[in-house]
């Protein structure tokens, strides 16, 4: 059976994507930070006869995804979805930019996806799926703010999907893709009760744009509904 890696997937659009592929068959290695900690995720593994395997895996701490990349050295990996992320803004106008925090969300949303990638190669290369996703965000894209602030979140985000349409041209020549997602907004703790559509949904609709993304589409940012997205 086809194997992903999920990170952040303790909760929200992370614990969704290890639930709906390990309902298909999917062998999940499900990373997040406190594995002792996450309760719906061990749920999820404890129901699924052995398809999740619960891995602590801290994106913020680089070291650390060798160290994992290492631990996994003879797992093929069909997919790599870099799920986890951060979301900074909320006392950051413009005026009171958190320097700090702006650091640690490149740190997490823009630094951690390259060198989960870089990490991960050699098990893609294995693997028979050979794609990447990058779940980002529309607030990364030029073309649809027209509504200013959010200046830590839209610039990791802005930068991430630079980060990835680099990685779909320079793998191209070892088979592999790489792909950007905007899961939608999405009622999780990061898009709130008010957001339009459940994970679920989202996750139903992303896992659509990645069974069907073609060589060619690689370096592309999708919608969850299949829709590209201008930069």
């Amino acid at each position: 059976m086809p194997t992903a890696l999920i990170t952040g997937a303790n909760r929200g659009l992370g614990l969704e994507f290890t639930r709906q592929y390990a309902a298909e068959g999917w062998q999940v290695l499900a990373c997040c930070r406190r594995p002792a900690e996450a309760d719906a995720l061990n749920a999820v593994a404890q129901r699924s006869s052995g398809k999740v395997r619960v891995l602590a895996l801290d994106v913020a701490d680089l070291n650390a995804i060798d160290a994992l990349a290492k631990t996994l050295q003879d797992t093929a990996i069909d997919l790599v979805i870099n799920n986890a992320g951060i979301y900074p803004d909320h006392h950051s106008d413009f005026g009171k930019t958190d320097y700090e925090a702006w650091m640690q969300a490149f740190r997490i949303n823009t630094m951690a996806p390259l060198k989960v990638a870089e990490a991960f190669v050699p098990h893609l290369e294995r693997g028979a799926g050979k794609l990447i996703a990058t779940v980002s965000s529309k607030m990364g894209s030029l073309d649809d703010n027209t509504s200013g602030g959010c200046y830590l979140y839209r610039s990791s985000k802005t930068a991430v999907n630079m980060v990835m349409k680099s990685l779909s041209l320079d793998l191209a020549a070892r088979g592999i893709r790489a792909v950007i997602l905007h899961p939608g907004w999405v009622q999780t703790d990061m898009g709130g009760p008010n957001a339009l559509i459940n994970a679920e949904q989202s996750v139903s609709g992303m896992r659509r744009v990645l069974a069907n993304v073609t060589s060619e589409q690689s370096g592309h940012f999708f919608s969850y509904d299949g829709k590209e997205i201008p930069w």
